[in-house]
């Protein structure tokens, strides 16, 4: 069977790019695990980000302001508004002060206000300068998945889920050529295609490799989001201190709980690939591992006493793949290269999930080189 584009990985931007495909073309979109959208696009923070997180990027944050009402638009019956967002700024290790922030904000158009009093006693105002009110939303990864599939299928996608792409090579008409594994009967199977695009995150190198393509500089994370029961005055708010070392408590609807990330303790270790050295064994992380809630809640309550009496309920695990750029200034620009032997081969890597419309233009630039 051949195909005018095979895109490998069913996450959101591999998804994204099939619906945009299949407006005019035939699309195969293979996924290895159960379900689209199950590793790192649901192992995720859910925050639709409004630019606020991004005062050492403005062209991120402009982005976020962009691509923000669109997603909140195409999306919107997986879209949680119904809570309180706040952002707090940290009197000391803060890479920005309460003032920066405020006209970084203004400067990006984005909606600011004082927090209420009752608000601002919740923060220890020796370490906290500030509290403000912000406009952001958070997403279900859960009603995510089912509006991509619905959709998927409206626009005649060809979904196969616990199947992989095990390498590319060519076959005798000189297309491209997928040779898939069955997850469940491990029996093998090829198809072919104009244009296949890599979309598999921190796997983006175990396919290359294995297709003797070139490989890609790319750093990994193994990281811990805590799922956590918080107390009554914590209910129904959304909080994250800035700009530094610190945390986020944000809702995590698939499970009704909510989710606690710090900057220090969420990354328990990392790692980088050399494009010189990538082996055909990718590192893969002996998840789950010692788990550190106890350190996030006891840094996160020097800022917000009440996360004391927060209750763990369990952990997701998941690796988490940057640029080597990203963590100099916490941009998140989407990478999308073709192989340099291969141009019908695009690896693509995003760095946020309501950055997904940055992709268009990219999908249109590939289809004028292309002519």
């Amino acid at each position: 069977m051949h195909y005018d584009a095979i895109i490998v990985g069913g996450g959101i931007y591999g998804c994204f790019i099939a619906l945009r495909l299949a407006q005019t073309r035939r699309v195969m979109l293979i996924e290895r695990e159960p379900r689209l959208l199950s590793r790192a696009s649901f192992h995720n923070q859910a925050r639709v980000h409004g630019g606020y997180h991004y005062p050492r990027s403005l062209l991120t944050a402009l982005r976020s302001r962009a691509n923000a009402p669109r997603f909140l638009d195409l999306f919107k019956d997986a879209i949680r508004s119904d809570f309180e967002h706040y952002y707090a700024i940290g009197s000391r290790r803060s890479n920005v002060t309460a003032h920066q922030f405020v006209q970084f904000c203004r400067r990006i158009g984005a909606d600011i206000a004082p927090a209420p009093s009752a608000v601002e006693r919740l923060f220890c105002a020796d370490l906290i300068e500030a509290v403000v009110a912000v406009r952001e939303f958070v997403f279900d990864a859960q009603k995510l998945r089912e509006c991509l599939e619905v959709r998927l299928g409206e626009v005649g996608v060809e979904v196969r889920t616990a199947h992989e792409v095990l390498r590319i090579d060519r076959d005798a008409k000189g297309h491209l050529r997928a040779h898939i594994r069955d997850a469940g009967t491990r029996s093998m199977g090829e198809a072919s295609c104009t244009t296949l695009y890599n979309c598999t995150y921190s796997r983006l190198n175990e396919l290359l490799v294995r297709s003797g393509l070139e490989t890609l500089r790319l750093t990994h994370e193994a990281t811990e989001t805590a799922l956590v029961e918080v107390p009554p005055n914590l209910e129904g708010r959304c909080i994250t201190v800035m700009c530094g070392p610190f945390f986020s408590l944000m809702p995590f609807p698939p499970l009704n709980l909510v989710a606690l990330t710090h900057v220090t303790y969420t990354p328990h270790y990392a790692w980088a690939e050399d494009p010189a050295k990538v082996d055909v064994a990718p590192h893969i992380p002996a998840f789950p591992l010692p788990s550190r809630f106890d350190r996030m809640q006891r840094d996160a309550a020097r800022y917000l006493p009440a996360l004391q009496a927060c209750t763990y309920t369990r952990s997701l695990w998941e690796v988490k793949t940057l640029l080597p750029q990203s963590s100099v200034n916490d941009s998140r620009p989407i990478l999308f290269r073709r192989d340099r032997s291969n141009a019908n081969v695009i690896s693509v890597l995003g760095g946020k999930v309501d950055n997904i419309f940055d992709l268009e233009e990219l999908l249109e630039d590939a289809d004028r080189s292309a002519a």
